[in-house]
């Protein structure tokens, strides 16, 4: 079991960090009581399910974080192996952060934030001072921060990895997906449906497939279509997205839609290497 405590300044990204840990397959509990992280602990062990888990700890424990010395060295007794995340910004960067959200510091509710940041650091010296990550994110917008966290828990090319591709198609006459990223309209393609024997098959079936792609309109189209996306999808990668949308329209959502969906989804599953799921959404209707 990987065991992380995720720590630092209020303002200084936890909540991103928790988010992009679990997007990593870490189970996160945030603001767990100090008192409880041995007994979590021993349950995460016991669990099949909690393989790697992460629990975020800070200034909200009050007085318990004096105990979070005793804490650790009841893990190391348990022989539980653990790692500490600590996030830090410098204070200017962190009273810049909560002026913009207009937000109390928790240790100065309608007081001073300089005087909570000052106090807070305070707190918290003794555990940045044994944490084994410790991340600056005072320049830091937050996909890079979900980068730099990427490349310690999971290796350089998570994003990469992680980044799940749903292509659907769909039938306008149904309206469009609510849920779509990118929407292609396929209607100026040959139509199958006027064919009487194709009229009842869909873009599953290599009949179908084949009349779509007659000719040089679907062949040119596709050439560009792979090209736009193949240069989108890096992009989206590297702002810190992990998850796309992608949806094929055609009148019906049963031929050419369908057609254009597997096809693009093999296209991106082979070439980019990324997670892909296709789903036809109105190809029963």
């Amino acid at each position: 079991m990987e065991f992380l405590v995720v720590s630092g300044m209020s303002g200084a990204g936890k909540t991103v960090a928790l988010k992009t840990l679990e997007d990593l397959g870490y189970y996160c509990v945030d603001n767990l009581p100090v008192f409880l992280i041995c007994q979590f602990a021993d349950l995460s062990l016991d669990s099949e399910k909690h393989k790697k888990v992460a629990v975020g700890v800070d200034i909200r424990s009050g007085n318990d974080l004096e105990r979070l010395g005793e804490v650790f060295s009841e893990l190391d007794r348990k022989k539980i192996a653990y790692k500490v995340l600590f996030l830090d910004a410098s204070d200017s960067v962190l009273l810049k952060r909560f002026k913009e959200t207009r937000r109390d510091h928790p240790l100065e509710r309608g007081g001073r934030i300089e005087d909570g940041i000052r106090k807070e650091r305070i707190a918290l010296y003794e555990i940045k001072k044994e944490s084994d990550y410790l991340i600056d994110t005072s320049s830091l917008l937050t996909n890079e921060l979900r980068q730099e966290l990427e490349k310690i828990f999971a290796g350089p090319d998570v994003s990469f990895q992680n980044m799940v591709v749903t292509v659907m198609s769909f039938g306008f006459k149904y309206g469009i997906p609510q849920d779509s990223d990118l929407v292609f309209d396929v209607r100026f393609l040959p139509n199958p449906y006027y064919v009487p024997e194709l009229k009842e098959k869909t873009g599953l079936d290599r009949e179908v497939r084949d009349y779509v792609m007659q000719g040089e309109t679907g062949q040119e189209f596709e050439k560009r279509l792979f090209d736009l996306i193949d240069f989108l999808l890096p992009g989206y990668v590297k702002e810190g997205k992990n998850q796309i949308v992608i949806s094929m329209g055609c009148t019906g959502g049963k031929h050419r839609s369908v057609t254009f969906a597997e096809r693009t989804g093999r296209h991106i599953s082979e070439n980019r290497g990324y997670i892909v799921k296709t789903f036809h959404r109105d190809i029963d209707r």
